[in-house]
């Protein structure tokens, strides 16, 4: 692997920047042009379901006004654009003896080309959560093995009618989240849980760990089809995307020391471990025995190894401590108040998260030392407490999320220049305010205002800031670069033995820093706020 070279205060000309986005989150028209439905389309309606009761019918209204996001995208400068694809619009009913719906691939085959004609490179996301509501009826959707077939016929079907244009791919959006918040905690689609007073059905105890192992062996088995036969004549790169946030150890105690890499090891060892290093973490299987699934000798040979990049998703840290049964979180308590009784940063709107950039520089080093794969940010961004309910010119002056942004680009640009961390690209989330999940429209991401009454977007600060540093921190293209190879810095090659099993503490965990937070912050968020804690 390799950078190319770049000054100390600039990150090199080929570095991708730029915005993310989700199908269901934005784009609305669920009934249009022959799209089937999602999990999500029924789901979003159900009592209780989001917390302002309203649905994805409409979000952002992309669908019809993507040409608009295009200009946005075009007015930041952005180098590259981050969206998915969403299956129930490519085969509607989902499966692999379905129907393919042609109105949908040329809807996204106008936006990709529409994307390269401005210059902008399309990253593609081929799962963020929109399972057809057909599959999940067929056969219960992720809970089955039935499930990988369909899905790589569906990635099929993706790099047949895209790939001679998109040349960065990836699989899954946060399978954490699909495994936990829809078939654990039961607050996202489809809403199972062992808690029958949030779902008449479901095993908390074994159906995410099940889930899990299903979407790991469809993203390797799609990996393997690309690499097999399309990578040689379309040149592309294709990946996962993994959520986790740093965890740091409360206190200096072993026990607490411990806690922050089991934290690490279910939010990101989970998925990471065998995608990357071709096991499960070893905590996980004392912590969970039998019902862990295991891999076959054929399945590992094809999840071993099958991401040529680290994606990766995070939004802030946590303060770790031992104790507790939550297995989601490796049996660890989260905290944002240290030992003196201050807060690690400034809180956001959700609970779950606060501004802390040096964990995000710790995180991209932990990352880099234990899987040696060239990292790619798919997603970092804050929601600005209360900016629902503030005049538009107050929310405009985002000052909390322009502070956050602040420091996450300059801890990307010390994590590859002084640490020497392989990152490649970096998308804020999210191009606009959206629709959020089980938050409905309360909670705003967006770099971008949007008025959901009148759909009108209007740039806030952050989004001017975020535009502006990466124009002056991204190198700009020299001859030499326009006519070959950029000039590299070799780094050192992926090595299975990176790290001391992760039953020791790893020695990335600084745990006399006393700022520091934990992986599962992001989704700890929702879970609290249907909890009431």
């Amino acid at each position: 692997m390799s950078v190319e070279v770049a000054s100390p205060s600039k990150l090199p000309s080929d570095f991708l920047w730029g915005f993310a986005t989700a199908s269901f989150q934005t784009e609305g028209s669920t009934d249009v042009d022959g799209r089937g439905k999602s999990i999500w389309d029924d789901f979003a309606k159900l009592p209780g379901k989001t917390l302002d009761g309203r649905d994805g019918d409409v979000a952002t209204d992309s669908y019809k006004r993507w040409r608009e996001d295009l200009d946005l995208l075009v007015e930041y400068g952005v180098k590259s654009y981050r969206f998915s694809i969403a299956w129930s619009r490519i085969i509607p009913l989902g499966g692999r003896n379905d129907p393919v719906n042609e109105a949908g691939i040329q809807f996204y085959s106008n936006l990709i080309d529409a994307l390269l004609e401005r210059g902008i490179v399309p990253f593609v996301t081929l799962y963020h959560w929109d399972l057809p509501q057909a599959l999940y009826d067929r056969y219960g959707g992720w809970l089955s093995r039935e499930i990988v077939d369909d899905y790589v016929h569906y990635a099929r079907v993706c790099f047949e009618r895209f790939g001679d244009r998109v040349k960065y791919w990836l699989t899954m959006n946060e399978p954490w989240c699909i495994s936990v918040l829809g078939h654990g905690r039961g607050v996202f689609a489809p809403g199972r849980s062992s808690d029958r007073t949030r779902s008449p059905e479901g095993d908390s105890s074994t159906e995410p760990w099940i889930v899990g192992h299903n979407v790991i062996l469809s993203h390797a088995y799609a990996v393997k089809l690309y690499r097999e036969q399309f990578k040689a004549d379309q040149g592309g790169t294709i990946g996962i995307t993994l959520n986790g946030d740093w965890a740091l150890p409360y206190d200096d105690s072993p026990e607490n020391v411990a806690a922050a890499q089991h934290a690490l090891d279910v939010a990101i060892g989970w998925f990471a471990d065998p995608i990357y290093l071709g096991y499960y973490p070893a905590y996980m299987k004392t912590m969970l025995g039998d019902r862990l699934p295991s891999f076959t000798p054929e399945d590992l040979a094809v999840v071993k190894g099958s991401s040529d990049f680290y994606g990766m998703n995070t939004y802030t840290t946590n303060l770790c401590k031992a104790g507790g049964d939550d297995e989601f979180q490796g049996k660890v308590e989260y905290t944002f108040t240290r030992p003196d009784g201050s807060q690690l940063g400034t809180q956001a709107h959700c609970a779950w998260l606060q501004d802390y950039p040096e964990g995000f520089r710790q995180l991209l080093n932990y990352l880099w030392k234990r899987y040696r794969r060239p990292i790619y940010v798919t997603e970092n961004g804050f929601a600005v407490k209360d900016e629902d309910t503030m005049p538009l010119e107050q929310a405009l002056a985002d000052h909390d999320r322009v502070q956050y942004f602040k420091g996450n680009t300059e801890a990307i640009l010390a994590a590859r220049n002084e640490d020497g961390v392989d990152i490649r690209a970096y998308f804020a989330w999210s191009l606009l305010d959206n629709f959020e999940w089980a938050d409905g429209y309360v909670t705003r991401f967006g770099l971008t205002y949007v008025d959901y009454e009148t759909q009108k977007r209007y740039p806030k600060d952050s989004g001017k800031f975020v535009s502006k540093w990466f124009k002056e921190h991204v190198a700009e293209d020299t001859p030499a670069d326009k006519g070959g190879e950029p000039q590299r810095l070799e780094l050192p090659e992926a090595t299975d033995k990176l790290l001391p099993d992760s039953t020791t503490p790893s020695p990335t965990v600084e745990s006399k820093k006393k700022t520091k937070k934990a992986p599962f912050a992001r989704f700890t968020a929702y879970i609290s706020t249907f909890l009431g804690i």
